[in-house]
């Protein structure tokens, strides 16, 4: 297959960038240049920022690909380009959507790719739902050949992935960790959520490229591990070496202290997933999960301390973590005077 992806080289999509060129795909790169050290051997870059219509149209020329994915596309508008350059250029578009566009809250536990879209949290998701809805029209009315994939919470060697982490800098969860401070959960650390790595993603994703059947339609690709966000803090402390010191604060709490991180986590981790695969693994029948949790934040771990120059600390993330945990220490401690008199 010849493959172009807009981007590539970001935490998922490396991952399947490699895989694709292992597989034999002839993959094409379109992105500006700047994660070199992501880019498979193999792969060739072209040079372009997809928000520059007119530059990207010139620098593809007349060619065509089996297979286009999109994988920095997040509102409507950037879908509409998508299907006005694309629509003639490919047998396959597939747009790298995201599994926060699922109800909120769900009124079934286990998730499938029929489970409503709604998001009322989040402006992320919205955008990504009204984007579904986009391109799913254009698939009805025009015929654009439109797959739609929905990570989850995708992690791999650059990204210790959590719920409160720095964006930045996210080796700052682990040296707090390591110094025995405080780590927030939010709620009471029960919650259940999955952690997927990118090559087990990568592995569901590639099946799925260049397959006349999954067009029309959406998929998830996850694990199928179940964790507590307790577990999943524990286990990347184990990791580091540590016994992290977890501190529970509501949801609600942690929102009103920091509301930018409000949409995040009512919109999305806040609330309890148990996805099925059953779709992915209908239509990519070797698809399976085989790296579980523990086993791929080692990895993770061990690719920064083989990166000390990745090994930074957010300074001002560290200050609002232990803002927050002291104005609940205060809540506390003032609820426990008036309760005693």
């Amino acid at each position: 297959m010849k493959v172009l992806f807009i981007g590539g080289t970001g935490v998922i999509s490396q991952a399947v960038s490699r895989l694709a060129v292992e597989r034999g795909v002839e993959l094409f790169l379109l992105n500006r240049g700047k994660r070199s050290a992501f880019v498979p051997k193999g792969a060739t870059v072209i040079q372009g920022d997809i928000r520059d219509v007119q530059a990207t149209k010139e620098a593809l020329g007349n060619q065509r690909f089996d297979v286009i994915v999109d994988w920095i596309g997040f509102t409507p508008a950037q879908a509409q380009v998508d299907i006005e350059l694309f629509q003639a250029k490919t047998d396959q578009y597939i747009y790298i959507s995201s599994a926060s566009v699922y109800q909120k809250p769900l009124t079934h536990p286990i998730v499938t790719e029929s489970t409503p879209l709604s998001n009322p949290y989040w402006q992320y998701s919205r955008d990504k739902i009204a984007s579904e809805a986009l391109l799913m029209d254009a698939y009805r009315s025009t015929g654009f050949p439109v797959t739609i994939v929905r990570p989850s919470f995708t992690y791999g060697d650059t990204l210790i992935p959590a719920a409160m982490n720095s964006g930045a800098h996210p080796w700052s969860l682990v040296e707090r960790m390591r110094q025995g401070k405080g780590i927030i959960v939010h709620g009471d650390g029960t919650s259940l959520w999955t952690m997927t790595h990118n090559t087990d993603f990568a592995k569901g994703f590639v099946g799925l490229m260049g397959n006349p059947q999954a067009i029309g339609h959406a998929f998830h690709i996850t694990s199928d591990e179940v964790l507590t966000w307790d577990q999943i803090y524990q286990a990347i402390g184990k990791a580091a070496g540590v016994a992290p010191k977890l501190v529970h604060i509501s949801t609600d709490f942690i929102a009103r202290c920091v509301p930018e991180k409000s949409a995040g986590l009512l919109g999305d981790k806040a609330v309890s997933h148990i996805f099925d695969n059953s779709k992915i693994k209908r239509f990519v029948p070797e698809y399976q999960s085989t790296v579980p949790f523990a086993a791929g934040i080692r990895q993770t771990i061990a690719w920064f301390e083989a990166h000390p120059e990745q090994c930074l600390v957010d300074e001002a993330w560290n200050a609002q973590m232990d803002a927050i945990i002291l104005a609940h220490e205060a809540g506390a401690a003032h609820f426990s005077s008036e309760m005693n008199g």
